[in-house]
């Protein structure tokens, strides 16, 4: 087989690069190891970026989006018994959009269905070869066995978007790859809730008890998580104890609190921050989570996959359209840019509402000091709102 774009992975990151290539007539094949039934049921959060939303839509992605998403002008510090609102357009101009990440799948897969792209599910034993310019080497290739057969697909480029575990990273050369890692000593505990919703707004909770985040599906649907040790068990959580929990760190002082219902799932997250270093080597680049992980407290996963995209899309179209690598060559510096502006802003955001073993009660009253400080200073609150909505163009 033969393609210009051999892409792993058919996740966010690997499913729109090749939906964007496509529409600048770029071939690309994407490899993915689960099932389409699997990736399209995989259910994550999904808090998509002004730039995210805008790229959806200029891509013809954004129909669902636009008709299922809830769209949030803000959202909510919660804080010593108290609730506080970041008015994130009115101090930007910008919002974002509540639209779970398996959701923004289907629609990607549909869209490569619908113009035939070439998707292959339930690949094994995929590895990478010849990307490393060395002279004397034929194309890169990636060899993979698919429905009981061993393939070669021959490319001009390889693009890893196969996630944390994938094979992409492993195969960077180990003499010039530098991996940065916070590992968090806390876990978040996941419920899903039949329930309306306790709020109109994401409520992110700072309480000595404990992190707490409230947040909506749908109109039926909420999903709420707070701090927990890492290690603990789903099963010691009854939820009783869970909604005792809740109540303790997000209730507010003015009769205000998060509505029950019924549990229908529980699980618990780690938390790491992780940058890989460089995103490229030869003709193999990385992309998402491959190259970078941040918490979920910035809600930057699933945006910081599409600015890599973004940047990798305009560098591809260069080479083809004009002749020219330098936007290539650049890739890696290129996102750092933005990885690393949103992994401080995940730390950032991370250290200021969680509950941290090395955190003394003078640490605490510094949280404090810091949300007070962030929502009544407009330029406080700015500075936050401007990260959260994300960079709009890159």
């Amino acid at each position: 087989m033969r393609t210009q774009v051999g892409i792993i992975g058919a996740g966010p990151a690997g499913l729109l690069l090749s939906h964007l290539l496509h529409l600048r007539g770029i071939e690309s094949v994407v490899l993915e190891a689960r099932s389409r039934g699997e990736i399209e049921s995989t259910i994550r959060a999904g808090v998509l970026e002004q730039g995210t939303m805008d790229l959806l839509n200029e891509a013809g992605l954004g129909a669902r989006m636009l008709a299922e998403g809830a769209v949030h002008h803000g959202f909510e510090l919660a804080f010593e018994g108290e609730r506080r609102r970041i008015a994130l357009t009115e101090l930007t101009g910008h919002s974002i959009t509540v639209y779970a990440q398996h959701e923004v799948i289907k629609d990607l897969v549909a869209a490569r269905v619908a113009a035939d792209g070439a998707l292959k599910f339930g690949v094994t034993d995929v590895s990478l070869h010849d990307f490393d310019d060395a002279p004397g080497t034929t194309r890169p290739r990636i060899r993979y066995r698919h429905e009981g057969f061993e393939h070669d697909l021959e490319c001009d480029f390889i693009v890893g978007c196969d996630g944390s575990q994938g094979v992409a990273r492993g195969s960077m050369p180990q003499a010039l790859r530098h991996d940065y890692q916070r590992i968090y000593p806390f876990g978040w505990f996941g419920i899903l809730v039949n329930a309306p919703p306790s709020a109109h707004e994401l409520i992110y909770a700072r309480h000595d008890r404990g992190f707490a985040l409230i947040s909506t599906r749908s109109a039926n649907v909420q999903r709420m998580y707070f701090q927990c040790d890492p290690k603990d068990s789903v099963d010691a959580w009854s939820d009783d104890r869970i909604w005792s929990e809740l109540h303790a760190r997000v209730d507010t002082l003015d009769g205000w609190q998060i509505t029950e219902g019924q549990i229908f799932q529980k699980n618990i997250v780690g938390m790491r921050s992780f940058v890989s270093t460089p995103m490229q080597s030869g003709k193999l680049f990385l992309a998402g989570d491959a190259a970078h992980i941040v918490p979920p407290t910035g809600a930057k996963g699933m945006n910081l996959a599409v600015s890599d995209v973004r940047i990798l899309t305009a560098a591809l179209q260069a080479f083809y359209e004009e002749g020219t690598s330098d936007k290539l060559d650049r890739y890696t510096e290129t996102a750092l840019k933005r990885v690393w502006r949103a992994e401080h802003f995940s730390w950032w955001m991370t250290r200021m509402l969680h509950k941290l073993d090395d955190t003394s009660p003078f640490e605490q009253r510094l949280q404090v000091a810091e949300l007070e400080h962030v929502t009544t200073s407009r330029a406080a609150a700015t500075a936050l709102a401007e990260n959260y909505v994300g960079s709009v163009a890159v």
